[in-house]
């Protein structure tokens, strides 16, 4: 009888396990980045090109999943993109209030964040296919400067605003091995704003229990800002690159 009633408490607990990590999930991930970065900017429609560093960044997630209906589950992504560089002018140049003239070499220096604020439901989520589709408010905040230090010409340009953006994702498990790959993505293009960010990437599952998953990842991330007017500014940038990253799951 003791037995019986041992075996019947093991699968209780097994079972309110199985159904918390179901109910409620937390997840947390942080990803260094090998980024690539080209692209213009101005203060009017005649941009500028300019030639980048290639930098090492960081970028960090947390996501909260419940069984409530209808509220949406959360993310947040945090992500860094300071890169210097530099052009060589073929005509005049404005920006932060200033006017560059030609056949002068500037140098740039861009200090620019990205968050993200996701809102998404799980469309579809089992051991195969999951599906997240939601919206995103990308907050990006930058700093960039234009020295033109031959001249003694300097300027700077803050620029701040919310982009709203549509968000999905979707992930295939590998049957019977530890793997699964992955697409991530916000998009927008409207009023002449065109922003994307979209990365996919290949998972291995470390450590996979009820009390914690741990996955390590590689993938490649690619994110592209065309601002028209945003803060008295106009950019056409690329950041792109390949990445490796870790995610704990409780």
């Amino acid at each position: 009888m003791k037995t019986h009633i041992a075996v019947v408490l093991s699968g209780l607990i097994l079972s309110t396990s199985t159904h918390a990590d179901t109910l409620l999930g937390l997840y947390g991930g942080a990803q260094m980045w090998a980024m690539e970065s080209e692209g213009a900017f101005a203060s009017d429609a005649n941009l500028a090109n300019f030639t980048f560093d290639d930098e090492r960044q960081g970028s960090y997630y947390l996501a909260f999943e419940h069984f409530i209906p209808l509220v949406p589950n959360a993310k947040l992504i945090q992500t860094s993109f300071d890169t210097d560089g530099f052009t060589d002018l073929s005509s005049s140049f404005t920006f932060g209030g200033e006017t560059f003239s030609s056949d002068s070499r500037l140098n740039t220096d861009i200090e620019m964040s990205m968050t993200d604020h996701i809102l998404y439901y799980e469309i579809l989520d089992n051991d195969l296919i999951s599906v997240d589709l939601g919206i995103n408010a990308k907050k990006i905040d930058a700093t960039i400067s234009v020295d033109d230090s031959a001249n003694g010409v300097s300027g700077s340009q803050d620029v701040s605003g919310y982009i709203p953006m549509l968000y999905s994702k979707i992930e295939f498990g590998i049957p019977a091995t530890d793997w699964s790959i992955y697409a991530e993505g916000s998009y927008l293009s409207i009023d002449d704003h065109s922003v994307s960010d979209l990365n996919a990437a290949i998972e291995y599952r470390v450590i996979d229990s009820l009390a914690m998953n741990v996955a390590l990842q590689i993938g490649a991330r690619a994110v592209t800002v065309e601002l028209n007017d945003l803060d008295n500014t106009n950019t056409d940038l690329e950041f792109s690159g390949v990445y490796a990253g870790v995610e704990v799951h409780f």
